[in-house]
This record gives structure tokens, sequence and C-alpha cells, in this order.
């Protein structure tokens, strides 16, 4: 009621007209904090990657973590690892989407292939499966074994 008065004496309004658009502004704001949380509720980042390696391929997904270190890799047919991890900011954006690669060998994993993506922007679907990342030919170890992969980072309905 305060505020339709201040709004009253301010605008010139009379005081019911005030009211009404005291509780208009409130329900407004009301309604679009509620959209916007419904959007951010409904939309999920997801990075899904194809990997094939001796012609069996395979989907390995991942979605947002703060701390990228415990991410475990993947275990590609006891030839390669593969490590896909989408970063998210402690303010809740998207920070990077990092893919790293290894060889195995008798001694431990090898890497052959680190990439950043800085600040990824999720795709459609219908952008293709290596959308985000482009195709890429890995070769590694004493017979020059291939992995290719690409990813993308689409956006998930929850």
């Amino acid at each position: 009621m305060a505020n339709s008065r201040w709004l009253s004496g301010i605008f010139g309004l009379g005081a019911t007209w005030a009211a009404l658009c005291v509780r208009r502004a409130g329900l407004a704001m009301i309604l679009a904090l509620g959209v916007a949380s419904a959007v951010r509720a409904q939309a999920e980042p997801l990075l899904r990657c194809e990997v094939t390696y001796a012609g069996a391929t395979e989907r390995i997904e991942a979605r947002p973590v703060t701390d990228p270190y415990p991410v475990r890799a993947v275990d590609i047919a006891g030839r390669f690892r593969f490590k896909p991890v989408l970063v998210r900011a402690e303010d809740g954006t998207l920070d990077r989407v990092v893919v790293q690669v290894y060889v195995q060998t008798p001694e431990q994993p090898v890497t052959i292939q680190v990439a950043t993506w800085p600040q990824p922007r999720p795709t459609a679907a219908a952008a293709g499966p290596a959308a985000l990342t482009g195709w890429q030919h890995l070769y590694a170890g004493p017979l020059e074994r291939e992995l290719i992969y690409g990813c993308t980072l689409l956006e998930l309905e929850r």
C-alpha cells in the first residue's frame, strides 16, 4: 500500500490505479522469474561424442562438472582411453570442453591429444555428431592405430 501512495503522489495517479499498477508489476516480476527458472531447469547441456576404433563406434556422453579431475577416461578396446569433460564455471555457465585421448602402453597410458574449446555454445542436434570438434583422426602406437572422434554440445530438455 505504501508503494501505491508513492506512485499516486509521483505520477498523479489515483490510489486505486496506483495500487493496481503495483500489483501488476509484482505479478509480472513473479511470472518472469518463474519462466526464467523453468527455462533454466528444462535445458541441461550434454557433451555427446562418437568414438570409432577398428570399425566399432561408441557413443560417450559427459554432463557438466565443476571439478574435471575426478572424471575417468573411458577404455576403448584396450588400446585407447578417451576422456571428454564439460566444465561448468562457478557462476553456472559453461566454461570449457576438454577432450583428452591416451594410447595404452604396457607401462601406462600416454597422452596423445588434449584439446580445449573455451566457452562452448550448444548446437542443434541436426548440426551433426561433430558440430563442436569436427572429426578428429588420431594415430598412435607401434602400428599407428587410428582413433576417430567427433563431439557436439547439446541442450537436452529435462
